[in-house]
């Protein structure tokens, strides 16, 4: 018997913090109304599928993007600590510009070469990619088959397909590039993973990708 798990997997939608280039990791900043709008329009356009269950992050703006894509559904979010952002530190509320100038290095290598990434009282990649391996095996764990939204972060998101792929940390800034509320989809059938879609952002205007 075959068994078919599908797992849709979302970034979150915009937030103040993303326009104005701060880093968020465990910290929050709230969703933007383009955040807002790019999440129903994801909502609309995944009304035709039946959704087993959700899985959220505890950070408000994937709760909170979460929410608007189940809109009128009967489908409780189930939150998990470990679909948490990466935690980045001293870097969290940091602009980009910022962290370039005190961690030059480390800035480079978060960027260029993950593997060679020190945080500053962070995580690793390696840390953040076993969290992601920990949540992805506890969810296949609780279903055998069936659709189940996600909703991640990007670093997290990044992580799941790379290691779906059997790829490794070197491997993780791989296009395409994550934008707010796209959609990816990985198949979990018999134990083997096959990525269906990722990064895809149909629903959204072109207008709106910032």
């Amino acid at each position: 018997e075959v068994t078919l798990l599908r797992l849709y997997l979302v970034r979150h939608g915009q937030t103040e913090w993303n326009i104005q280039k701060r880093m968020q990791g465990w910290k929050d900043s709230a969703l933007t109304e383009q955040g807002v709008n790019n999440a129903i329009a994801l909502g609309k356009r995944l009304e035709g599928v039946e959704f087993v269950a959700a899985y959220s992050s505890t950070s408000e703006r994937t709760i909170e993007t979460a929410t608007l894509i189940i809109g009128k559904r009967n489908l409780p979010i189930s939150t998990n600590e470990n679909l948490r952002e990466m935690y980045l530190g001293e870097w969290e509320g940091k602009t980009h510009e910022e962290i370039k100038v005190s961690y030059p290095e480390q800035y480079k290598n978060f960027g260029e070469n993950p593997a060679l990434y020190e945080p500053a009282g962070g995580e690793t990649f390696e840390q953040l990619t076993n969290r992601a391996i920990n949540v992805l095996n506890y969810i296949i764990s609780k279903h055998e088959s069936g659709n189940i939204l996600v909703i991640p972060h990007s670093v997290i998101l990044k992580s799941l397909l790379m290691h779906a792929k059997g790829r490794d940390i070197t491997d993780l800034w791989a296009p395409p590039f994550i934008h707010d509320t796209s959609l990816s989809i990985m198949e979990i059938k018999n134990g083997e993973y096959c990525i269906l879609s990722e990064g895809d952002i149909a629903h959204l205007d072109k207008v709106t990708i910032s």
